[in-house]
């Protein structure tokens, strides 16, 4: 068995830094956006095939570490797979099921904002699924995923880690900020109270699932800004990706307007509270 690696936001954890300031986060992310850009045009050139998973505690930051990957991507090769709950069919197959059509495919990196491992955290904990149902799931899975693997795609795990405290500030942020009240779940208020049962289920799924075909990676996110810098530096260097060589690009000349000339356009226009720039 595997044993799962931590990803580190500072060489001494008895030590803590700083949370970083905005300026520094963005001259870094910018960095990293280039070299995601370098990772994507090598993956759709070699038809390479990335699977990212994210799991972890609530609040711990999945969906801002997921955009800030995504943001200077093309949708057309980095897709967000965030499934709702399961329908009566999709309950009566095979568990894992419906999470394989959505699997890369030549050229395509998926990001699973969650995904099977739901099994083995969220359904086990507030019993949506038995206690058997799990312990089967966490049996087979590693089986599943040695096959994902064999099958030539590149599959990264992530668990975002997040204190005690600093997820019940986060949740309280979510409760008085109109901007984040729609993260506010019963399931997050339901989740919350069960703190150490949601631990005991993460060891138990590191326990069996943690494996040298698909190992678990874990970051802490206190500091969301160093934990989101970190996973993007560590998904750079799982991927074998060289940066191809640049190509020269010259703007071509505009054809001549042959006596065309700009309407006043009569078409709706938006209102302009902020007004505009001529």
């Amino acid at each position: 068995m595997a044993k799962h690696k931590v990803l580190e936001a500072t060489p001494d954890a008895s030590q803590p830094l700083p949370r970083m300031k905005e300026k520094e986060y963005q001259h870094e992310l910018r960095r990293l956006h280039g070299e995601l850009v370098a990772m994507q045009e090598w993956i759709k050139k070699t038809g390479a095939k990335v699977c990212i998973v994210f799991e972890g505690r609530d609040t711990a930051g999945k969906g801002g570490t997921i955009k800030a990957i995504t943001e200077r991507v093309s949708p057309r090769t980095f897709r967000v797979v965030a499934l709702s709950a399961p329908t009566d069919r999709e309950k009566s197959q095979m568990y894992i099921q419906r999470y394989i059509p959505h699997l890369p495919g030549a050229g395509d990196v998926v990001i699973f904002d969650r995904s099977w491992y739901n099994r083995a955290g969220v359904e086990r904990v507030l019993g949506f699924c038995t206690p058997e149902q799990s312990d089967q799931f966490l049996r087979q899975v590693p089986e599943v995923e040695r096959a994902i693997v064999e099958s030539g795609v590149i599959l990264v795990k992530y668990w975002l880690e997040v204190s005690a405290d600093e997820q019940t500030r986060r949740l309280e942020s979510r409760i008085n900020d109109p901007r984040k009240y729609w993260k506010l779940s019963d399931m997050d208020l339901k989740s919350y109270s069960r703190w150490y049962d949601y631990s005991r289920a993460r060891d138990e799924m590191f326990r069996t699932t943690d494996t040298a075909w698909a190992p678990w990676f874990v970051a802490n996110t206190d500091d969301k800004k160093r934990g989101r810098l970190n996973v993007i530096t560590h998904l750079l260097s799982q991927v074998p990706y060289k940066p191809l060589a640049h190509r020269e690009v010259a703007l071509p000349k505009r054809q001549k307007s042959d006596g065309y000339h700009e309407p006043a356009l009569t078409v709706r226009r938006i209102p302009t509270p902020y007004g505009i720039t001529v």
